[in-house]
C-alpha cells in the first residue's frame, strides 16, 4: 500500500514540472505572452574578439596616415568643426582625430573618452541585441511580435520586419503631430507610442512586408522587445549584453531625467545650441552615446567568426529592401551598397538635432572607420570615401585623396 502511495506522488510530482515547463513555454501562435524574462545567468552577451592579427608593418601605418590626413585637411581643416574619428586596421588604431568643442557653455573640448550621441547608428547596437537573443533560441527571427509585447495591433509584423524596415508602420515622429494624437508638451516615451496604436487606432503606413520604408518606430518597438525578453530596461540591457562585457566603459543610454544636464549637448552649424524636446526619451533608434575606441571594441566583437551562427549571420548582410533595381539596400540592422560585380560595403549613418555619425565596418579588409560629430556637418558622411584606400570600393576619391 505505500509503495502505491509513493508511486501516485511521484507520478503527481511529475505532471507538475510538465505542466510549469508548458506553462513557461514561448508562445508563436499570435497570442500575447507574458512569460519570457531571463535569468541572469541565461541572458546573452557579447564577447570581445580574441583574434590574433598580425602587427601591421610601420610603412603601411605611414602611408595610409598620410592619405587619411590629407582627407581630413580637405573635409575637416577647420578646427572649429567638432569631430571625433578613427581608422583602425587589424583592431590597431592607424588614425584619430579629435577636435572641435564638446560643451561650449562649460568648454570642454572633445577627448578621446568623450561620450557623443551617435544617432541612428544606435540602431546597429540595437539590432545587434536583438540577434544574440535570436541567436540564443529567445526568440525568433520570423516570430510575430505580437506574440511578446501586449497590445500590438499589428498581427502580420515579425522581428526580422521591425530588423529591416519592413513593418509599414508609421514613423512616430510624425504621428504624433497629428491633431490630437499626442501633447507636445509631453515627454514620449516607447511604452507611448505602443499604447497610441491601439487608443489613436494609428493605421500602418504601408501593407507589412510590401516595401523597405526606414522607420525610427520599429527600433523603438525592437528596444520594448529587448525589455520584454529581458526583463530589464532596455538601458541595463544594453549595459549588461554589450557594453559591460566588451569593457564600453564611456557607452551609455542616455536617460531623459538622469543625463540631460551631463550629456554632451549638439550645435547646429552656427554653434547655436540645440535644445532638448519630446522625442528625446525615445530609445533603441538613438540615444545611445559613445566613442569611436568604444564602437571600436563592439565593431571587433561584432565581426568576430563567433558572433551568430553562421545562418543567422548571413541573413544579417543579405538586402530586404531591392523592391527596384539599384545599388542601395539594407539588411538587418546594417544598410549596405552593393554593386553589379558584387561588391558589397556596409555601414550606418545618422543623425539627431546636430549629431552626426558614420559606422563603417569593412569586415573583409578588417578595417573600421568610425566618425562622430555633435555639431551638424554633412561631411561626416563623406568617410566612406576612404573605403578605397584598403579594398576594391567603387567610391570615386578625388585629387589629393589616392593612396601613394
Amino acid at each position: 500500500m505505500t509503495s502505491k502511495i509513493s508511486f501516485l506522488y511521484i507520478n503527481l510530482f511529475l505532471l507538475i514540472i510538465l505542466f510549469l515547463a508548458c506553462s513557461n513555454h514561448k508562445k508563436t501562435d499570435g497570442s500575447d505572452s507574458n512569460d519570457y524574462e531571463l535569468s541572469e545567468n541565461s541572458l546573452p552577451m557579447m564577447k570581445p574578439s580574441n583574434l590574433d592579427y598580425p602587427r601591421l608593418d610601420a610603412n603601411f601605418i605611414n602611408a595610409k596616415r598620410a592619405s587619411i590626413d590629407r582627407f581630413c585637411q580637405k573635409y575637416w581643416k577647420n578646427e572649429a568643426n567638432n569631430l571625433s574619428f578613427l581608422v583602425a586596421k587589424n583592431g590597431e588604431i592607424i588614425y584619430e582625430r579629435y577636435q572641435g568643442i564638446a560643451n561650449r557653455r562649460k568648454n570642454i573640448s572633445i577627448e578621446k573618452d568623450t561620450p557623443m550621441h551617435i544617432a541612428s547608428v544606435s540602431k546597429v547596437l540595437t539590432a545587434t541585441a536583438i540577434l544574440l537573443l535570436i541567436d540564443n533560441g529567445k526568440i525568433d527571427l520570423d516570430q510575430k511580435v505580437n506574440t511578446i509585447l501586449k497590445g500590438f495591433p499589428y498581427p502580420k509584423i515579425t522581428v526580422k520586419n521591425l530588423l529591416s524596415h519592413r513593418s509599414g508602420l508609421r514613423n512616430y515622429a510624425y504621428f504624433t503631430e497629428d491633431k490630437g494624437v499626442w501633447d507636445r508638451k509631453k515627454t514620449l516615451t516607447n511604452q507611448d507610442i505602443l499604447n497610441l496604436f491601439t487608443q489613436k487606432n494609428i493605421k500602418l503606413e504601408s501593407p507589412t512586408d510590401t516595401r523597405f520604408c526606414y522607420c525610427n518606430t520599429n527600433y523603438a518597438m525592437l528596444a520594448l522587445v529587448i525589455e520584454k525578453i529581458t526583463g530589464l530596461n532596455y538601458r541595463e540591457a544594453m549595459q549588461q549584453m554589450i557594453f559591460k562585457p566588451l569593457g564600453m566603459n564611456n557607452t551609455y543610454v542616455f536617460d531623459l531625467e538622469k543625463d540631460r544636464k551631463t550629456a554632451t549637448p549638439s550645435y547646429k552649424a552656427s554653434n547655436m545650441e540645440l535644445a532638448l524636446d519630446y522625442l528625446d526619451a525615445v530609445y533603441g533608434d538613438k540615444n545611445i552615446y559613445s566613442t569611436p575606441r568604444d564602437l571600436l571594441k563592439f565593431d571587433l566583437a561584432r565581426n568576430a567568426p563567433t558572433f551568430l551562427n553562421p545562418k543567422l549571420r548571413s541573413q544579417v548582410y543579405q538586402g530586404y529592401s531591392n523592391e527596384r533595381k539599384g545599388t542601395k539596400n539594407y539588411g538587418l540592422g546594417i544598410r549596405m551598397v552593393e554593386w553589379e560585380t558584387g561588391q558589397k560595403f556596409y555601414f550606418h549613418n545618422g543623425w539627431w538635432h546636430g549629431n552626426t555619425s558614420s559606422y563603417i565596418p569593412l569586415s573583409k579588409d578588417n578595417v573600421t572607420i568610425i566618425a562622430l560629430s555633435n555639431k551638424f556637418n554633412k561631411n561626416i558622411y563623406a568617410f566612406k570615401k576612404l573605403a578605397p584606400l584598403f579594398g576594391d570600393y567603387p567610391f570615386k576619391l578625388e585629387a589629393g585623396e589616392k593612396e601613394e
